[in-house]
Parts: structure tokens; C-alpha cells; sequence
């Protein structure tokens, strides 16, 4: 089963929006399988956002992940990380489409709300820094038939 790393960032979490961001995936369908809210060290920032270090933005992300608490989470189904994506929404979300997260409570491109991973290439590497295998809880919900065929 393929799985994808979310992280609601300070402002989310500021927000209050870090309940109704989980009804919206358990609601789809998806499985959590990780969770855990913290404070993001530099070092594991820094990490997260290396694709991005030469860009003259990296400073300030990593300054914004680092600010407040954060909710890290690995979700688990079919298509997860393309689903997550979509519903997600744009990386600006005054063009990010309503009914998805960013459209339906962000502003500025600057305060998105949430990072999703982009492939699943991608979640395995985040998944692998932001959890440890002992922090994941396999698992299938009772509803998993009503979901998937076999």
C-alpha cells in the first residue's frame, strides 16, 4: 500500500485547522498510520527543504517550519500520494481550486497551510526523516472492504 508524508505547518496548526485537514483525509478514505506534533529543528528543516537550498527562499522556509508546532503525519491507500496532492490544492492558494485545502482556507502563497509529498519517491525520503519504522502503525480499518476492491 503506498503511503505519503503531510505536515500541517505552524500556521495550520495556529489556525486550528489540524482536525478538520485529518476529517478531510480520513473522510477520502486513507489511513493514518503516523502522527506526531512537534517542534521541526533546523537540522531536520534543513533536511526537509534541501532540494531548495540554493534558492534565495530556503531561509525563510526554514525559519517559517521552525517557528511553531507543526503536525507531521504518514497516510496510507491507494493512490495516496497524486490523492493528497489534489486535495492539498495549489502551492499558491489564491490559485489553488475551492474545496481543497489551500483554496478553502488559504491566503498567501507564503502561509499554505500544509506540505504534501510531491511523488512517491519523495514520501519515502520525508517518511524516513520525520518518523522513525517503531513510530508507524500498520494497520487496516474495518471499513478497508467498502473502500477497495480485491
Amino acid at each position: 500500500m503506498e503511503r505519503t508524508f503531510l505536515a500541517i505547518k505552524p500556521d495550520g496548526v495556529q489556525r486550528g485547522l489540524v482536525g478538520e485537514i485529518i476529517r478531510r483525509l480520513e473522510a477520502k478514505g486513507f489511513t493514518l498510520v503516523g502522527l506526531k506534533l512537534m517542534r521541526v529543528s533546523k537540522e531536520l528543516a534543513e533536511k526537509h527543504y534541501d532540494v531548495h537550498r540554493e534558492r534565495p527562499f530556503f531561509p525563510g522556509l526554514v525559519a517559517f517550519i521552525t517557528s511553531g508546532p507543526v503536525v507531521a503525519m504518514v497516510w496510507e491507500g491507494e493512490g495516496v500520494v497524486a490523492a493528497a496532492r489534489k486535495m492539498i490544492g495549489a502551492t499558491n492558494p489564491l490559485t489553488a481550486e475551492p474545496g481543497t485545502i489551500r483554496g478553502d482556507f488559504g491566503i498567501s502563497i507564503g502561509r499554505n497551510l500544509i506540505h504534501g509529498s510531491d511523488a512517491i519517491e519523495t514520501a519515502q525520503r520525508e517518511i524516513s526523516l520525520w518518523f522513525g519504522n517503531e513510530e508507524l502503525v500498520p494497520w487496516q480499518p474495518a471499513s478497508f472492504p467498502w473502500l477497495v476492491e480485491s
